[in-house]
């Protein structure tokens, strides 16, 4: 396309063209056209060179207008500002600390308005955020990796809203999966219906950086976090926009919801994915998709997964069928998930205990959790007013099976989300059915196992392996996304030296080889260990 400098220029040579005609022969006008064609040429080349320079914030701004106002939120300023005061009022108030991550819906504000701003209320309002990056999958269009809008600011009905434009260039100059495609932000609500609740809740000036990914590719998200993870951390705020399940009746959308959001807790990128296919190899009827913006979450995840000091935490679930308007026939979930990360000076927790009773009853919920699970496919209810205040505690747990004395199977999770007997009674049901180091757990067998539960301290990195202090500690081998574990009791069960024991993580658990660890990152825990056999008879 012809720059203005170029249009100009091709208007004199016209003009001057038609009045030398008349006045001079054609060798001089041969020889004038040369040079303002030479002259043009050099003009157009130095534009071309001074524009790959210039950043777009010597241009004029071009805003990108709001197109979902008056669609999925109204456009009248004064009725979205009681809308926001509503739902915020009527939403999760804030109850974690550190957040550097939500993950929140885009549907109409009527429908998944409320759960999206539990999500917002979880963030410091009242910090000075460097950068707040927020990331969209395209409903509209397809293409190669994200585009990043750069040539000037949202806008809303309650304001622009600043974009970070000379950022904004540097990760498209520096990273190929960055691009700007027009139709990519031109009517996309996913980014845009994040604006408003973001404009309610902040009391500080904020600039965005507005990523929307066209790939449907794990490979692309996968290249997208590792442009953006030099920016994750306390300075900055990642925005996350994805639905879940799309149009199954509202019963199969609180199971595969569920599935999802559990998926996205474990903080494993290829958890998720795996999660995403067998939700879809159930053939639910009318399932579309169960994460609409999934390419959007996997990015966050392949950001998060090598962190152990982050934590998943899901605030609230809902789907349009729990509002007054909703149908039940087909639905669209929503969840509203944070990412919190701890202070560095955490240290392991200590003072943590459990009686006998809650061992016991603690083992009795796993025991009942497989054989209910085996013989129905189904998670008995517990009832939470029976149980003690240790129980539940957002506590990370590890269940191990073994079955004539030799392991069976053994699943765990470090992130503390969730009450302790749930993720006993998630464990129970992964070790029997999920370790892909044996086959499930038949019902035969049930009658035949032992169960051993570990409950888990936060994680501790060390600088040193002299803090390690073997039966005590267990530990956590981290180097990019392979990582493995050994549970404290490892070490006196195996009588390793303290190296043998780094050696096996290292090689067995992680994939590292057997030097592996000298070169990752090294945490250490500790655990409540207790199995069925200290309190069987004779004991």
């Amino acid at each position: 396309m012809l720059s203005l400098t170029d249009i100009i220029l091709y208007i004199c040579i016209s003009s001057f063209t038609k009045y030398f005609i008349m006045i001079t022969n054609k060798a001089k006008l041969l020889s004038l056209l040369l040079i303002f064609l030479f002259a043009v040429n050099c003009s157009s080349q130095h534009q071309k060179k001074q524009d790959q320079k210039q950043d777009n914030t010597s241009r004029i701004l071009i805003n990108r207008k709001a197109t979902a106002a008056g669609r999925f939120y109204t456009s009248n300023p004064v009725e979205l500002r009681s809308t926001l005061k509503k739902l915020f009022a009527d939403a999760i108030p804030k109850k974690t600390n550190n957040v550097v991550a939500i993950i929140s819906p885009h549907a109409g504000y009527a429908f998944s308005g409320e759960v999206a701003a539990s999500a917002y209320n979880q963030i410091d309002k009242e910090k000075n955020y460097e950068n707040i990056f927020i990331i969209a999958s395209s409903h509209c269009t397809s293409f190669y990796g994200a585009s990043i809008y750069s040539l000037g600011n949202y806008e809303t009905p309650l304001g622009d809203v600043s974009v970070n434009i000379p950022l904004a260039i540097k990760l498209k100059q520096e990273n190929d999966v960055f691009t700007y495609n027009t139709e990519a932000h031109k009517n996309e609500h996913s980014l845009e219906n994040q604006l408003p609740l973001l404009q309610y809740i902040m009391e500080t000036k904020f600039h965005i950086i507005p990523i929307v990914i066209g790939s449907q590719s794990a490979d692309v998200s996968e290249k997208i976090a590792e442009a953006l993870k030099p920016y994750f951390n306390e300075n900055n705020l990642f925005i996350i926009s994805s639905d879940f399940s799309h149009y199954p009746k509202y019963e199969d959308a609180n199971v595969v919801d569920k599935n999802t959001a559990d998926a996205i807790c474990r903080n494993s990128p290829d958890y998720l994915i795996e999660t995403l296919r067998k939700n879809e190899e159930h053939n639910i009827r009318n399932l579309a998709t169960s994460l609409c913006g999934w390419t959007s979450v996997l990015s966050l995840l392949y950001m998060t997964s090598d962190n152990p000091d982050v934590e998943i935490i899901p605030v609230q679930y809902k789907n349009s069928g729990d509002v007054a308007i909703g149908d039940k026939d087909k639905v669209v979930g929503y969840y509203s998930i944070v990412v919190t990360k701890k202070n560095k000076d955490e240290g392991l927790e200590t003072g943590f205990f459990l009686n006998n009773n809650e061992k016991i009853k603690l083992l009795e919920i796993a025991r009942e959790t497989i054989t209910t699970y085996l013989l129905d496919k189904k998670t008995p209810f517990v009832a939470e007013n029976e149980l003690s205040d240790n129980l539940l505690l957002h506590c990370g747990a590890f269940v191990t099976l073994n079955k004539d004395h030799r392991l069976r199977g053994c699943i765990g999770r470090f992130t503390a989300d969730i009450a302790l007997y749930k993720v006993i009674q998630e464990m129970s049901i992964a070790a029997a059915t999920q370790d892909r180091r044996f086959p499930n757990v038949s019902t035969k067998e049930i009658e035949m196992l032992e169960i051993e539960i570990s409950v888990l301290t936060p994680l501790k990195k060390i600088e040193s392996i002299d803090e390690i202090e073997m039966g005590k500690h267990g530990i956590y081998i981290k180097k990019g996304y392979a990582s493995g574990t050994f549970l404290p009791q490892v070490a006196t069960e195996t009588g390793w030296s303290k190296e043998e024991f780094l050696g096996h993580c290292a090689r067995d658990k992680a994939g590292l080889g057997w030097d592996g660890w000298r070169e990752a990152d090294i945490y250490i825990y500790e655990a409540v260990v207790f199995s069925e056999h200290e309190f069987s008879e004779g004991k």
